[in-house]
């Protein structure tokens, strides 16, 4: 089965910069990293899950909650099996666990809920 396994959350200020990323590992036989279409969820506390970004298995496709438009790149690396999200401008309302996610629909953009899901990284932007 997918493993996904985010990292890089922290405690930032308001104004500064985070970068998160997502090794990806266990994929059947046939398949591999680029099979798959990449993206991250969120959840703040006290709210429920929600998109942030995605890419299709290329990688050319991006696309972004209306929220962190600007402000947020994803990114992935094919030969590497790894995708990132490159967090800029933070603001206190992007506080909340980061989820890496996969889904088996190799042009998915966030549209649906994911197929996969890994543990989640914790971004705290304080004021």
């Amino acid at each position: 089965e997918v493993q996904l396994q985010a990292s890089g959350g922290g405690l930032v200020q308001a104004g500064e910069s985070l970068r998160l990323s997502c090794d990806a590992s266990g994929f059947s036989s046939g398949f591999s990293f680029s099979s798959y279409a990449m993206g991250w969820f969120r959840q703040a506390p006290g709210k429920e899950r929600e998109f942030v970004a995605a890419v299709i298995w290329s990688g050319v496709r991006k696309s972004y909650a209306d929220s962190v438009k600007g402000r947020f790149s994803i990114s992935r690396d094919n030969d590497k099996g790894t995708l990132s999200l490159q967090m800029n401008s933070l603001k206190p309302e992007d506080t909340g666990v980061y989820y890496c996610v996969a889904h088996q629909h190799p042009y998915w953009s966030g549209t649906s809920d994911p197929d996969y899901w890994g543990p989640g990284t914790l971004v705290t932007v304080s004021s």
